[in-house]
């Protein structure tokens, strides 16, 4: 009974400090004395921090008053997210630093550079970058960010004036503006007077999608490596601006979780990350875990979170020569809630944000020469690898679509990675290389590891699980051909200026126009050309005319009865070959060797009106991708129903109904089942992604036969079982497929094989008939990537595709995500195809 009261009091007591707004005194630390003359947090925001969540437009007004205030901290726009939103980053170092801070800038990149052998770095500035909430729903970073800035600015004394004169300090306070303005908004509005910390309560359930994401549902905590989004490519430059020599990233993780900080899983580092990072990081560790201590914080390291995929912010710096520090803070995901350890407050979680803020800095400030030298021995070190190494190079191009070529190489620029036109065609391991679409990489450079964790296809790994992905060789995530180079005879002038391939017109016709479906944007091409009303038809068959070879899948456009007259047309279709980057052949005759263009192997192809299912059990990062797809790369228009009213939705509007992977498919039930099947029937194509297949078979929209594995555990210990189950599951690799080309849903590839990414264990058997398999993994499919030896037996000469008639529609099933994470480029088709060309299939 006493235990009980005492209990009690201390939950009493940790409320009623809850409901008592903290001050600023609360983070700060008390042992010195701060300039008065320097705004308070709340003195420009109207609260204090932590008593709600600040949101975007009060933290950028703060950061601009803070950095007129001050002479320790200037500010930039570096741009600004999809919704319009500064992404801002403040510089902060010692006034005399701010004076000369280009030549500090200059001398810290020679460390990383052929000329940084001679730099004494006893009295260089170390250059952190600190990065708060990527995630916007994590938000104790971003709160965090604002008293840390004001304690920069403010902190008066010694130890802080030796700490900013050897320091430059990158301080990004909110890595994702819209995400955060989202998730503020949320807690806010359902914020109390009386705070209440029953995890019940609706605070502390966001609805659809959440605010963890950017406004296109991406994490974009996986876009560091392949920087698709505008947020990250601002990041991106200020990283390659300044090469950081510590990047830390400030996270949240479940409510029941007390405070991570790295090394994370020893065994789950990536084979490029040198020993001596994680040692470094460790002694890093022994800061945060003094401070933390003082302030009687749980805490712990080297459990769960791995240092594995370098798109991610705490572990790209590993293979840029710099040491990345991932924090996890367990989340009162609102301003108080109840949890394992007691009750969680939402300033209790900032405190521990702004601690390690702190011990980052101290950390850095006494290790500073040791961590300068490790960033300059370790370019060292990946050079004389580079001389030594075998492959001196990689060569990448699609000879039928230089778009997508081009857009590998685009990431690669932005990367600071230089590549050099192909100095004549060439055919290596069988595979031809034309100049003008495709590049060579040369490994003797700045930094060959980096390229090499771009490009390499592993299959061997030290552990069986990992956090996020196992593989993302960019050549197969583009479909491009590639081979490694042992010598660079191939290897033209190195690009100097990186200009987007431009689009063509052969000249005006009288008789119809032709393009070839290769290029990346021919999709966005065909919509534009069937919304304005214009009649286009699809070749089902190759031909060759006025000596030129087309390929299935050819798109023509007649000249007579269209509602645009000869010089029209015209007019239009040259603005839309530049605007699309296509290649548009105008032809004067029918008369072909093979199908001519008025047979009828050319299918009209009609205006499509497409739907989007998204909201609860609907996965948003699959959702978003398709709306960021067709609304930024193709602008077509796509409609977005949420599962809430589905079933108030008249669908006959409607030519495609999409089905995103998640729970929401099972959300619709048998009515909307019977629903969907209706409008089928009626000539709707129906496209589902991954598990909707269960869906799919359950209300008999398709005839699926599964493969199921067998797998029973033996000898395996209770303590071993996460690890047994982890080892199953397929977070992410690459597989190889055939392909059938004459298929609509292989129009516009030009190889019978092709690459796709794959995150499910859903094993599909093939149909009887071989040509109803246009997609089939082959006997050895692992490319890239960690798989179990259970699941690859399952996976060998299945289906990840299907497509039936039903009436006068079409159901489609794609089991793999073609549209992943923005950056597979390669199989982006296959759902285009499905749009444009589903009646046919």
């Amino acid at each position: 009974m006493k235990a009980r009261l005492l209990l009690l009091l201390v939950v009493l007591g940790q409320l009623l400090y809850a409901q008592n707004t903290v001050t600023l005194e609360y983070y700060l630390p008390q042992n010195i004395t701060y300039d008065p003359d320097i705004p308070k947090p709340s003195e420009i925001i109207g609260h204090e921090v932590g008593q709600w969540h600040v949101t975007h437009d009060k933290l950028l007004f703060y950061m601009n008053t803070l950095a007129a205030a001050s002479d320790r901290i200037t500010i930039e726009n570096r741009g600004a997210t999809f919704e319009d939103r500064p992404l801002l980053l403040l510089t902060v170092t010692h006034p005399e630093n701010h004076q000369n801070l280009e030549s500090i800038r200059k001398d810290h990149l020679k460390l990383s550079e052929g000329n940084g052998t001679v730099l004494d770095t006893s009295n260089m500035p170390i250059v952190v970058y600190q990065g708060f909430s990527i995630h916007g729903n994590e938000s104790s970073g971003a709160n965090a960010a604002i008293a840390y800035a004001y304690y920069l600015a403010a902190a008066q004394g010694p130890e802080i004036e030796a700490l900013l004169n050897n320091m430059v300090i990158l301080l990004d306070p909110c890595m994702n503006p819209d995400g955060h303005q989202r998730f503020a908004h949320w807690a806010n509005i359902h914020k109390s007077q009386n705070l209440n910390p029953d995890k019940n309560e609706r605070e502390y359930h966001e609805v659809w999608p959440g605010g963890r994401t950017n406004h296109y549902w991406f994490d974009m905590n996986r876009d560091w490596l392949p920087v698709q989004l505008p947020e990250s490519r601002v990041r991106i430059a200020s990283f390659y601006k300044w090469m950081p020599n510590i990047l830390t990233d400030h996270h949240e993780m479940g409510t029941n979780s007390t405070y991570f900080f790295q090394p994370g899983e020893p065994s789950r580092v990536h084979p490029l990350t040198p020993k001596i990072n994680q040692e470094l990081t460790a002694e890093i560790g022994t800061y945060h875990a003094k401070a933390l201590d003082k302030i009687g914080s749980l805490y712990y390291s080297e459990e769960n979170f791995d240092d594995y995929y370098y798109g991610k912010g705490s572990t790209f710096p590993d293979v840029n020569g710099g040491i990345g520090i991932l924090f996890e803070q367990g989340s009162s995901r609102g301003h108080i809630q109840e949890s394992e350890n007691g009750i969680l407050t939402f300033p209790f979680t900032i405190r521990n944000q702004f601690t390690t803020a702190l011990s980052t800095i101290e950390a850095a400030k006494n290790i500073r020469v040791k961590i300068l030298d490790y960033q300059k021995k370790y370019f060292q070190d990946i050079r004389r690898e580079a001389v030594r190494s075998r492959t001196k190079g990689y060569v990448f191009g699609d000879s039928k679509d230089p778009v997508r070529t081009w857009h590998l190489a685009e990431i690669l620029n932005r990367h600071k990675i230089k590549f050099h036109e192909l100095a004549s065609d060439v055919r290596i391991n069988g595979k031809a290389f034309k100049t003008g679409s495709a590049f060579v990489v040369p490994l003797s450079q700045k930094n060959p590891r980096l390229i090499r964790a771009m490009f390499e296809k592993r299959t061997t790994f030290k552990d069986s699980l990992f956090y996020d992905v196992s593989a993302w060789t960019f050549p197969l995530a583009f479909n491009l051909d590639h081979a490694e180079l042992s010598a660079l005879v191939s290897a033209g002038e190195e690009v100097q200026e990186f200009t987007p391939i431009p689009g063509s017109i052969t000249g005006k016709s009288n008789y119809a126009y032709l393009f070839e479906w290769h290029s990346y944007y021919t999709p966005k091409a065909l919509n534009r050309i069937v919304q304005k009303g214009l009649r286009a038809k699809v070749a089902k068959s190759p031909f060759t005319l006025e000596g030129k070879q087309y390929d299935y899948g050819t798109i023509m456009i007649p000249v007579q009865h269209q509602k645009l007259d000869p010089d029209a047309l015209y007019a239009f279709l040259a603005e839309i070959a530049d605007n699309s980057r296509i290649a548009i052949d105008a032809v004067a005759t029918g008369l072909t060797k093979g199908i001519d263009l008025g047979s009828n192997d050319f299918d009209p192809i009609g205006k499509q009106n497409v739907a989007l299912l998204v909201g609860d059990g609907v996965r948003s990062y699959d959702a978003g991708e398709i709306w960021h797809l067709f609304d930024t790369r193709y602008q077509m228009k796509i409609t977005k129903i949420d599962t809430r009213y589905f079933e108030n939705v008249d669908l006959s509007r409607y030519t495609d109904l999409i089905l995103p992977s998640g729970g929401g498919a099972s959300i619709l039930d048998k009515e909307d089942a019977e629903k969907i099947k209706d409008w089928v029937k009626q000539g709707g194509t129906l496209i589902g992604y991954r598990n909707v297949a269960n869906w799919l078979k359950k209300h008999e929209m398709l005839s699926l036969k599964m493969k199921e594995d067998s797998l029973e555990a033996k000898n395996i210990r209770f303590d071993q079982k996460r690890d047994y189950l982890g080892a199953q599951v397929t977070g992410g690799a690459i597989f190889e497929a055939k392909l059938d080309r004459s298929h609509p849903v292989g129009y516009g590839y030009k190889n019978d094989r092709i690459s796709l990414f794959r995150n499910t264990n859903i094993y599909l058997e093939p149909e009887e008939n071989s040509y109803d398999n246009p997609i089939q993994y082959t006997n050895k499919p692992l490319q890239s990537g960690y798989i179990s030896e259970e699941n690859l037996a399952l996976l060998k000469n299945s289906v990840p595709f299907k497509a039936k008639r039903m009436g006068k529609g079409r159901v489609i099933l794609f089991t793999d995500n073609t549209n992943f994470r923005a950056f597979w480029y390669g199989t982006n088709k296959l759902l285009m195809n499905a749009i444009f060309f589903g009646p046919l299939m």
